[in-house]
């Protein structure tokens, strides 16, 4: 009995390690020349994330082992099974063995795709001043993370998915729920940019911890923090945080947007970035406006935004892809001047932002002449379907939804958009 369970298991851990492969390669995999294949394939595994170092000394080789490697891609295994085991007993089911690989299987053949759901600054670990922006592009200095990821990136990827998410009153508190965590750390992973609002705290570590949560996985994500802004005592930072295997950020253009008459309750942070993988001089370069409105004054901050599209528009760098998003508080109809600007389009429209399915608050303005690189494609991410949580549950994660849209990563690489405002297809 007890051999008979070890080969099912087995069987089930030879599943997991070939789902999604060609059938002729599932079946030789699965065959007597499978384990011997498979023990080849994981040497090279274990050498290509950085855990193995082969080197030659006197025309001899040898092996050395990054203990600090081993440890991560252990406890990266460990959360995968954990949280399989963790699902299993959630839904009231059991967590045996093949419970288990039954449930990782479904996560290796899941799609990542969200769009099956209706619809003075600092960057990374080191304080860097706000400024003015730079007429400079986006240099070649920003290198890729120095290890490896765990799961190998592709090649390449024509577009990218930028979202916006209300992480509502994000601080010490929220951290200190390993659950809700997960779900934040898994919702930006499936994106390759997103602008965060709500960040609510007086700890400087709250970000640094989410973004290492989120790189717990193997993946390189890093983060530009805006400063603390409100006028009252509760203040509110803005950060965006993104994939560095995909997009990079230009350090030199990252700014709070000036209020001088003081008509915006937090003003903006702006950031430049440029997508990665294609040849820099053809990549898609954008400017972000990350925005959270006051719901009481969202009058006054729509018209006012209409001038700080422009403004961001005419700064000097020569960018011509603004791409204003956040949490308007208001939905397409109600944007006031913003709407009116001349080509202006959004993302966003006819479909709830907020967990409770009531509101569409959050939105992606860009202007449609100029940025032909969007795709067309935009979606918003429900959190109760997507995770199978209960209404209290996803409410504990945020009470908006995260919002996205797709853009080429080609500069001037038109997609199906010679569309009128907010008719955007899905």
């Amino acid at each position: 009995m007890a051999r008979s369970r070890k080969k099912s298991a087995y069987r089930g851990l030879m599943y997991v390690a070939t789902a999604g492969l060609p059938l002729s390669l599932r079946e030789l995999l699965r065959s007597r020349l499978g384990t011997p294949i498979l023990l080849v394939l994981l040497a090279a595994g274990l050498v290509g994330s950085g855990v193995l170092t082969l080197q030659w000394s006197n025309g001899r080789p040898s092996v050395a082992i990054d203990r600090q490697r081993a440890a991560e891609v252990k406890q990266a295994v460990r959360e995968r099974v954990v949280a399989a085991s963790d699902g299993a007993a959630e839904t009231g089911g059991s967590s045996s063995v093949q419970d288990v690989i039954r449930r990782l299987a479904a996560q290796s053949l899941a799609p990542a795709d969200a769009s099956a759901v209706t619809g003075n600054a600092a960057v990374g670990p080191a304080a860097v001043q706000a400024g003015t922006p730079s007429e400079a592009m986006l240099g070649n200095a920003m290198e890729p993370p120095a290890r490896p990821p765990l799961s190998p990136v592709s090649s390449y990827q024509p577009t990218i998915r930028i979202a916006t998410f209300n992480i509502q009153v994000f601080g010490i508190s929220k951290l200190q729920k390993p659950y809700v965590m997960q779900v934040l750390a898994e919702v930006v992973r499936r994106f390759d940019l997103v602008a965060i609002q709500e960040i609510r705290s007086v700890d400087d570590t709250v970000m640094p911890q989410f973004v290492s949560l989120i790189n717990s996985t193997g993946v390189s994500y890093d983060v530009v923090v805006g400063p603390r802004l409100g006028r009252t005592s509760s203040k509110e930072q803005y950060a965006f945080v993104f994939d560095t295997t995909r997009i990079e950020v230009d350090p030199r253009s990252i700014y709070t947007v000036p209020d001088p008459q003081d008509l915006l309750h937090r003003e903006p942070l702006a950031a430049r970035f440029r997508a990665r993988g294609v040849p820099p001089s053809q990549a898609f370069t954008f400017t972000l406006v990350n925005i959270h409105t006051d719901p009481d004054e969202t009058s006054t901050e729509l018209d006012a935004l209409a001038r700080v599209f422009v403004g961001v528009q005419q700064n000097g760098t020569g960018e011509d892809d603004v791409i204003l998003l956040g949490d308007l508080n208001v939905n397409e109809d109600q944007m006031g001047d913003l709407s009116r600007l001349p080509g202006i389009a959004w993302a966003v429209s006819g479909v709830p932002t907020n967990t409770r399915g009531t509101k569409t608050y959050d939105n992606i303005v860009f202007d449609r002449r100029n940025t032909i690189e969007f795709t067309g494609r935009w979606g918003v991410l429900d959190l109760m379907q997507e995770f199978s949580l209960t209404m209290a549950q996803a409410l504990e994660v945020s009470d908006h939804l995260p919002v996205w849209a797709e853009f080429s990563v080609y500069e001037g690489l038109a997609g199906p958009l010679a569309l009128q405002p907010g008719s955007a297809p899905r």
